[in-house]
């Protein structure tokens, strides 16, 4: 079933998309399901379980934290973590970047947009990204690297609505690169989308999706 999903999905999703599979409180046994059926992508939104996770499992796999990171637990995961997803602000960019210091390692982030219509949601305003991205202090960070942007839609039956929201963030991201990241061909990736609304993501320019339920079946 997991293995004639992730065919399905990669299907729809075409070529200039990448699928992370969101594994949180999967057991181990169905992420290597997904790893035989050829997925190498991981999304986790719990430090320990990404951990714990990341022991068992093989070493090639790209573990991406897509959840709210607390500075505190960013330090369990500095050693392997392929991409951080929501990151929200300088301090937690600071800390990322002094473990990445610790583990010689240059840690990939992505910066979270807010551009949801609910206030239970993260991230950073665009004002906010660009005088982060404008500042002193982000200039000094050489451990991490901006790869891109990542939104989460509003939870709304209007896909209309958040259709508007996967746009607005390629706006951003068009600006952003134009403006601060012309010269970093890092600056690439727009994690937008999920189970119920990655092929409008897809269409809006998303190059990562990340999927759960479609995959795994529901929680």
């Amino acid at each position: 079933m997991i293995a004639a999903n992730i065919e399905k999905i990669k299907i729809q999703i075409g070529l200039n998309t990448r699928l992370i599979a969101v594994s949180k409180t999967k057991p181990v046994s169905a992420l290597q399901e997904a790893y035989d059926a050829g997925q190498r992508l991981f999304g986790e939104n719990k430090v320990q379980e990404m951990v714990d996770k990341h022991t068992q499992l093989p070493e090639d796999i790209e573990w991406h934290m897509i959840g709210h990171l607390q500075s505190n637990k960013v330090k369990y995961i500095a050693p392997f973590v392929s991409l951080i997803h929501g990151v929200d602000s300088l301090k937690l960019l600071e800390v990322i970047d002094k473990e990445g210091v610790k583990n010689n390692r240059i840690i990939p982030c992505l910066l979270q947009v807010y551009i949801a219509k609910e206030e239970t949601k993260f991230g950073l305003e665009a004002s906010e990204i660009e005088e982060l991205l404008g500042s002193n202090n982000f200039k000094g960070l050489k451990n991490i690297a901006i790869y891109g942007l990542m939104g989460m839609a509003s939870n709304t039956e209007d896909l209309e609505q958040v259709r508007l929201e996967f746009t607005g963030l390629k706006s951003l991201f068009d600006k952003l690169k134009s403006t601060y990241f012309n010269e970093d061909a890092r600056f690439t990736e727009i994690s937008m989308g999920m189970s119920g609304d990655y092929q409008i993501a897809i269409d809006e320019g998303a190059t990562l999706v990340r999927i759960g339920s479609s995959i795994f079946g529901s929680r």
